[in-house]
């Protein structure tokens, strides 16, 4: 399936490109946001991140024509204020995050992200990293496989999931995303199983940031985002799901509103460096959503820094 960079344009307008200026493409998925950004540079630089070394290499093909502008580097975006500092660089113009799994490597059968897709379980972004979605379900007790199900898959059998995850396991291991989606459909009652939507999708969600620390993640590189970014500079985030939008949300208010005050006490003057640029999510429009259904969940937020 070809892939079709989310909000794209909505992204270029957020980040207010200066060409001399210096950016950052937190996720560099398969350059299409990465793309725009270097077409609008002239003096300026881009700096990529992805844990994904097929990504980078996929990248290097759609950004042949501006390599010199690029900088393509292969790590978490976690570790991208370490890796700026080592260039000399203390402060950019522009950073986009644009969260979660690329469409390729949902679509990609050997990755193990798709609950569609028969493969062994893995789901590492990072294929030189040890820990797959294959440990997760096999060595996890059922008590932090409940947590994980349940905080970062949302999923309401939990419980019973998990459960039935490691009775199974007792006697084999469970080794591919469809035995793993037969035992999901075990813990859902046949009424629920009737309704739309796949019942796999909150725990492949759940195992997905398990097994790439996601959320941990994302919040240090948006700490790391808001110290890095320079006057007038802007932090632009594409979420797809509710616990990144509110990891997003809580890092950008935090910064740009006041702390609440005892208003019986004398009011002091608190001067905010930032300020959200759009109070409420940018979503993608009718016509995006026609040509990319994946758009459907996208929630884009942005933050400039004003003094």
């Amino acid at each position: 399936m070809e892939h079709i960079s989310v909000l794209l344009q909505e992204c270029i307008d957020g980040l207010a490109i200066q060409p001399n200026g210096i950016y950052v493409d937190g996720t560099l998925g398969r350059g299409g946001h990465s793309l725009e950004i270097v077409k609008q540079l002239k003096g300026g630089h881009l700096f990529a991140f992805d844990l994904d070394e097929t990504a980078i290499q996929q990248s290097r093909v759609v950004l042949k024509d501006y390599l010199d502008k690029v900088t393509l580097i292969h790590d978490n975006f976690a570790s991208m204020k370490a890796h700026l500092n080592q260039q000399g660089i203390q402060a950019v113009d522009g950073i986009l995050f644009d969260l979660g799994v690329s469409s390729p490597q949902f679509d990609d059968q050997s990755r193990g992200f798709s609950y569609s897709l028969d493969h062994r379980l893995d789901m590492r972004m990072d294929q030189s990293q040890a820990m797959s979605a294959y440990e997760v379900i096999n060595t996890y007790p059922k008590e932090e496989l409940t947590r994980i199900f349940r905080d970062y898959g949302e999923e309401r059998n939990a419980n019973r999931i998990a459960g039935l995850i490691v009775k199974a396991r007792e006697h084999e291991p469970i080794e591919t995303t469809f035995q793993l989606v037969d035992l999901i459909r075990q813990g859902y009652p046949p009424k629920v199983l009737r309704q739309k939507g796949h019942p796999a999708k909150q725990v492949f969600q759940a195992l997905r940031i398990e097994v790439n620390q996601e959320l941990d993640s994302i919040q240090r590189a948006l700490q790391d985002a808001i110290d890095l970014v320079a006057v007038n500079g802007r932090i632009v985030v594409i979420s797809f799901h509710s616990l990144e939008d509110r990891l997003v949300k809580q890092a950008f208010r935090k910064v740009s509103q006041p702390d609440k005050v005892n208003r019986r006490l004398p009011s002091v003057e608190q001067t905010m460096n930032y300020v959200e640029v759009n109070r409420k999510v940018i979503l993608a429009s009718e016509a995006e959503l026609e040509m990319n259904h994946r758009a459907q969940s996208a929630k884009l937020r942005i933050l400039k820094r004003v003094g």
